[in-house]
Order: structure tokens, then C-alpha cells, then sequence
């Protein structure tokens, strides 16, 4: 009896998710086919995969261990059967976080499309780090230290901190020093929590006066930069993040007082994986637009290989 490739499918999905609903979500069948699947494979190795319950279902060790060995395999099938369907296609699909999507890809997206007519982009924002060995992604845009052996990652912009609020809240809490910022609500997010850092670096406060300063927050930077918009308080950001609202005034650097990080915004794609002609013309645009933008072109430039 052959191996059956539809079950291993199907097995590779529910490893994948630990759920055979998400499962089959993704291969666009029921949850019932994909049982049936994983049955089916496990009577052809006569071992169970999987230990089923009312609500959720848990790998037995066995499949853990069979799912390590062949992995790597499905996702150069995978990897081999999209590059040869897909390799004249004019598809790109990118991976942003959603804030940078919002907030510097949206307003520049068109400008893309109106040199590139004829190319057909996917555009996913999520804060989850896409798979670029196995999931549908040509690039993304990571913001990290750039050190990763299995990409190519070129550099759009080095990343540092800056804070910001609205002209009125600065005048309303008459924020003249970093100190005064003891009587300001600070807007936290997940992507830049370097609050305690900036202050113990800017400031004179203490540790507990840092601590006592209320806050609130934020998963996402785009809500707290629209909250600081608002005057509901101060955030840590990237300029990138906030050259609209700079722009309309809306929001002001009360201090010169700038944090420099050791990541930076990449666009990166697997290093083993041969762009296409679509998705090699958006990573151009992309650091090129990063320049235009006032990023660093040469240090861009110098990274490509």
C-alpha cells in the first residue's frame, strides 16, 4: 500500500494548528474529512497520532516525532510545487505589522501598483511572524536585529525612539523637561514597551516615581499613537510610525530626547528561496521608498547581494 499523500496532508495541517477545525480551514475541507484523513493514516502506521477529547485535540509523542521527520519534506514539496505553478505569475504576497502597514505602507501603496500595473498584491498585516519556508509569503517586514542565518534581510530603516503627544497636552501639563512627565499618563505598547528605559535614561525620576506614573495599554501602536493624537496621554514610537501626524501638527516631539534600538525595520524573504520577478520589483520599491522616505539608501543598498 503507497503512502497516502492526501492524509499526510492533512496530518501536517492539524500538527500544524494542534486542531483539526483550523486544519481544515486551511486545506478548505471539514473538520470531519480531516478526522477521516488522520485515521486514515494512522491505521496505515498502526500507531495513534492524535489523543482525542470533547474540545481539542493533543499529539501522542509518536507524532511529534514522525511529524519532525517529515516536515521539512512537505515544505519542499510545497515550497517546490509553488515556485514552479507561480513562477511567471505577477502575484507578490508581503507580511507587514499592522502599524506600518497602516501608517507608512497604505499611503504609499498606490505608488507601487501605478509602476507596477500589472502585478496583483497580497498584503497580510498581522503581528504573527509569518513562516517564509512554509507558509504563501514572498517577504515580509520584520523589525529586529537582523540576524537571522536562514534570511536575506535588508535594511529599510535602523529603529529609534521618540517620544510624542499632542501641542495641547504638552502645553495643558506644561511638559518643559523630561521630569515633568511624573504628572502624564504614558501610552504603553507591545511593539516599543521602552517607557522605564527612556525615562531612567532622560530623566532624573527614580525608580519608584517611574513606576507610580499611571499608564495604559496598548497591542497595537496605531491605537496609541490615535490616543496620544487625541491628548490622552504621551507615547514612545518610531518616526516612521507618525510622520502624518507630525506633519498635520497634530502631534509634537516635546523633547529632543532620542532612544536608539539595536533593531531595525527589514524586508526579509527566505535566503534558499528565488524571488520572482513580482516579488523582486516590490522589494526594490520598498528600499527605495525607505530612502525617499529619509531611511538610510546606502546602508540599503550595501546589503544587497
Amino acid at each position: 500500500m503507497t503512502v497516502p499523500v492526501k492524509a499526510l496532508l492533512a496530518f501536517d495541517a492539524a500538527m500544524k494548528h494542534t486542531s483539526f477545525a483550523l486544519a481544515a480551514a486551511e486545506l478548505h475541507v471539514t473538520p470531519g474529512a480531516v478526522g477521516q484523513q488522520i485515521q486514515k493514516l494512522e491505521e496505515w502506521l498502526g500507531v495513534p497520532l492524535f489523543v482525542r477529547s470533547t474540545r481539542q485535540v493533543q499529539p501522542t509523542a509518536e507524532a511529534r516525532h514522525y511529524w519532525s521527520t517529515i516536515a521539512p519534506a512537505l515544505a519542499s514539496i510545497r515550497q517546490a510545487s509553488d515556485q514552479l505553478r507561480l513562477k511567471q505569475s505577477n502575484e507578490v504576497w508581503v507580511s507587514i505589522p499592522p502599524t506600518l502597514a497602516a501608517k507608512w505602507f497604505a499611503p504609499r501603496m498606490a505608488a507601487f501598483l501605478t509602476r507596477h500595473p500589472g502585478i496583483s498584491l497580497h498584503l497580510s498585516a498581522t503581528t504573527a511572524l509569518a513562516d517564509l519556508e512554509r507558509d504563501r509569503v514572498d517577504l515580509a517586514i520584520r523589525h529586529f536585529d537582523g540576524k537571522d542565518p536562514s534570511l536575506r534581510a535588508d535594511l529599510l530603516w535602523p529603529d529609534e525612539i521618540h517620544l510624542y503627544c499632542s501641542p495641547a497636552y504638552a502645553d495643558r501639563l506644561r511638559l518643559r523637561k523630561p521630569e515633568d512627565l511624573a504628572r502624564a499618563m504614558l501610552l504603553h505598547t507591545t511593539f516599543h514597551p521602552h517607557w522605564k528605559e527612556w525615562l531612567q535614561r532622560f530623566s532624573s525620576l527614580s525608580g519608584k516615581q517611574i513606576d507610580a506614573i499611571p499608564s495604559q495599554h496598548f497591542d497595537q501602536g496605531m491605537l496609541a499613537i490615535e490616543a496620544a493624537r487625541h491628548g490622552q496621554g504621551a507615547v514612545l514610537s518610531s518616526a516612521v510610525l507618525t510622520e502624518a501626524e507630525l506633519r498635520d501638527g497634530s502631534l509634537c516631539e516635546p523633547f529632543a530626547c532620542t532612544l536608539p534600538l539595536q533593531k531595525g525595520y527589514y524586508v526579509v524573504h527566505h535566503r534558499q528561496a528565488a524571488l520572482r520577478p513580482a516579488a523582486v520589483a516590490l522589494r526594490d520599491w520598498l528600499l527605495e521608498a525607505a530612502g525617499q522616505q529619509g531611511g538610510v539608501p546606502r546602508q540599503a543598498a550595501a546589503r544587497r547581494r
